[in-house]
């Protein structure tokens, strides 16, 4: 499964722009962004950040499904897999509640 390159092509093509233009502002060669959206290499996180600003998408859903992507890779064959996700999910809500970047409630 590819969702992050399948998104990104979808934007890019969304806005009618080449391969090549969207690795030019990128700074990278347009076969590895090829090979991005065909799912065949992964991009870094911040070439993800970078390639959500120049194709103006939603830089939380890039990440999102970056990340996914990273949590699958190293629980894929772990049979207690959805335990650990449990688990972690418990401890990031823990983590947020007290996280100085949590936005404000309007009053």
């Amino acid at each position: 499964m590819n969702r992050l390159g399948n998104l990104i092509r979808a934007h890019r093509q969304a806005k009618n722009l080449l391969i090549r233009q969207v690795a030019a502002e990128l700074g990278i060669d347009p076969s590895l962004l090829s090979r991005i959206e065909r799912g065949d290499k992964k991009p870094t996180r911040a070439q993800v950040v970078q390639l959500s600003e120049i194709l103006e998408a939603d830089k939380n859903q890039f990440l999102a499904i970056f990340l996914s992507g990273k949590v699958v890779s190293i629980l894929r064959d772990e049979s207690s897999a959805l335990e650990a996700i449990v688990l972690a999910r418990q401890q990031l809500s823990g983590l947020m509640v007290h996280s100085p970047y949590q936005p404000q409630q309007a009053v």
